[in-house]
């Protein structure tokens, strides 16, 4: 029996709790945003922003390579959200395609029905997979396609062979599962993980053939083709080709990780492919969105999806959720997809990073005792330093030398920091090798683009490390 309501309780009206508009959020300055973001964000997260600066910068618009900040300032992004903005900012055609979806007032939730875009972008990335790369899954964020491909290979594999092989300084998420094979302290952060996991180094196959000899309960084997968090890390054609055939010989299933590095990023449109390999399962996110939504899918080989999902009694155990499949986030991919093909910038990727490389290492060997490394494949770089005593003067090393674990990150941290106060240049970090700044410009990047950077960068290392921590400290006091 229901509870009566009060008299006159059906004609009462709530009171509109201090809520903000969107015009408001528009209007908000640099203070307020701190103080909102302090309040309700990430208060230990602004101790950082304040020490590279970028707490002082409020984000008005962005087109192309190009953030505008409140006083019209062009900031040159190298940075690329990690990945997530082959695109660029604000596309034209990512724009309008989302702009038509709107105004025909297209359908967005298919849970009950099969989407049209869900459905041409699943033959969109299969038609760019190779071999029968071909079973789709589709969610909004690399972890969550990281998630579905160690399900439908975990299934796939069987219950009796449990274990997955991961690699040392991986990074495949934050979710608790894809977490279990993160190799970072910091993101693991004493949570009661999986412990189904089997640690190498990466790159290492004597390692990998090891471990499976060792443990016959290895199911699923899950490696980053390309190391982002771990400082742009690549491993070489023979140790994928191996990897490949010690798979086939222990049927032991493939997971790559191309969340990252995937969708064109290294000049191809999936890195393994510069490797003559594919794997069983492999996974793409962040640029897969255009830069204007979240979007991620899975793709398995047909064998591999049906061992795990192929009957009607299993159809359900990973179907897609709520919002996996949206129909403006795949009609964004959609064009995403169009775009990079019709537009080069696959291509584009593979000549601009090139470039950009042989700049890099041009100024590798006129600053040797400050850049140790330059590595990487079409516009996915990473920039190492050497350890901060190694860039000090002679006399001063030794003292220093001690210090140079406590101030790893830090020259990379100073010199990002002035790139975008002096230079109006945005650039990125990594995870676990904190003396690696990593590039991952847009791959609509010019040589012009690149040229502006690298004469950025050579000014401020012509400065020499005194001045540039200098003038660092200067900014902090300031």
């Amino acid at each position: 029996m229901q509870t009566p309501m009060p008299e006159g309780a059906a004609h009462a009206q709530l009171d509109k709790p201090d809520l903000m508009s969107v015009a408001d959020a528009k209007a908000m300055g640099v203070p307020a945003m701190t103080e909102l973001f302090k309040a309700h964000l990430n208060p230990g997260q602004l101790h950082f922003m304040k020490l590279l600066g970028f707490h002082k910068i409020k984000i008005e618009s962005a087109e192309g390579m190009y953030y505008t900040d409140q006083n019209g300032r062009k900031i040159l992004d190298f940075f690329g959200g990690f990945g997530s903005l082959a695109l660029g900012h604000n596309h034209p055609r990512i724009l309008e395609t989302r702009k038509v979806f709107q105004e025909e007032k297209r359908h967005e939730i298919a849970m009950a029905f099969m989407s049209q875009y869900a459905a041409a972008l699943a033959h969109n990335i299969a038609a760019c997979s190779p071999e029968d790369l071909d079973m789709v899954f589709l969610g909004s964020s690399g972890s969550e396609a990281m998630e579905a491909a160690l399900k439908v290979a975990e299934r796939a594999a069987g219950p009796e062979r449990p274990l997955v092989v991961y690699a040392e300084n991986s990074f495949h998420g934050k979710t608790k599962g894809v977490l279990s094979i993160t190799d970072g302290p910091l993101y693991r952060g004493e949570f009661k993980l999986l412990d189904n996991g089997v640690k190498v180094p990466f790159g290492d196959i004597e390692a990998v053939e090891a471990a499976f000899k060792a443990h016959p309960e290895i199911g699923v084997i899950c490696l980053e083709t390309v190391q982002g968090g771990g400082g742009i890390i690549g491993a070489d054609s023979a140790f994928w080709h191996k990897l490949r055939d010690l798979c086939d010989e222990h049927d032991v299933i493939w997971v790559a990780d191309e969340v990252q590095c995937g969708l064109g990023r290294t000049g191809r449109f999936y890195a393994f492919e510069h490797h003559g390999v594919v794997p069983d399962v492999t996974a793409l996110a962040k640029s897969l969105g255009g830069g204007k939504c979240a979007m991620a899918a899975m793709i398995a080989r047909r064998d591999i999806y049906m061992k795990a999902y192929g009957t009607p009694k299993t159809a359900m155990i990973h179907a897609q959720a709520t919002f996996g499949g949206i129909g403006e986030a795949s009609v964004t991919a959609l064009e995403t997809i169009n775009v990079l093909y019709e537009e080069g910038l696959i291509d584009n990727a593979a000549d601009t990073g090139a470039y950009l490389i042989s700049e890099l290492e041009r100024l590798q060997a006129k600053y040797p005792q400050i850049i140790k490394d330059v590595r990487g494949q079409g516009l996915m770089v990473g920039l190492e330093f050497h350890d901060f005593s190694q860039t000090l003067p002679a006399v001063l090393r030794p003292a220093v030398a001690m210090l140079d674990d406590k101030l790893k990150g830090s020259l990379s941290g100073f010199i990002g920091a002035l790139l975008l106060r002096d230079h109006d240049i945005l650039v990125a970090f990594t995870e676990y090798n904190r003396n690696v700044i990593r590039l991952e410009p847009p791959l609509i990047c010019e040589r012009s683009h690149v040229d502006r950077f690298i004469a950025g960068f050579d000014a401020l290392l012509g400065r020499g490390i005194v001045a540039i921590v200098r003038d660092f400290v200067k900014s902090q006091v300031s």
